[in-house]
This record gives C-alpha cells, sequence and structure tokens, in this order.
C-alpha cells in the first residue's frame, strides 16, 4: 500500500502549477487542464484540513495532561508527525 506524504502532496501541487504554466495549451487541453487543477486543489484543500484536524486533536490530548486520555476512533492514527527543517514529516508505527 503507498502512502503519501505532504511533500508529496506538496509536490504534486507544483507540477499541476508547472502544467498550467504551459503557454502552448489553448482551448480545449487549456480547459481540461483548469478542471484538473480545481479537483487536485480540492482534494489537497480536504487532506490539509483532516491533516489540521489529526494534529489539533493531538494538541488537545496533550493539553489534558492525563496519560490516559483517548481520542474518538475516528481522530486515532499510527502515524507520527515530525517537523524538520520546516517540513513535515509523517511515519508510520
Amino acid at each position: 500500500m503507498t502512502k503519501n506524504t505532504l511533500n508529496d502532496l506538496n509536490n504534486h501541487l507544483f507540477a499541476q502549477l508547472e502544467r498550467l504554466s504551459d503557454e502552448d495549451l489553448k482551448g480545449e487541453e487549456l480547459q481540461e487542464e483548469l478542471n484538473r487543477s480545481k479537483a487536485v486543489s480540492d482534494v489537497a484543500k480536504n487532506i490539509v484540513s483532516n491533516g489540521n484536524l489529526i494534529l489539533q486533536a493531538h494538541k488537545f490530548k496533550d493539553e489534558q495532561m492525563n496519560a490516559d486520555a483517548k481520542l474518538p476512533k475516528m481522530l486515532e492514527n499510527k502515524e507520527k508527525w515530525h517537523i524538520l527543517n520546516g517540513k513535515i514529516n509523517m511515519w508510520n508505527f
């Protein structure tokens, strides 16, 4: 099973931006690329929003100062997030 990271998402977004910058795209091809860009952007927003929700849930759990505190199953994940040099990395445990 492929695991994507936020770095992968960032790469996809910049690749899409490069495709939109192609000055040779005209007419129907340009419209197709615009539609694809909207779809990619919408999915990216949902991924970032979901990651933010998980981060906020973990912050809330940490602030409770209760080692036995449990998150709702919906918000649990088996991934550890780490910020290094301004980049968010994710590891599976």
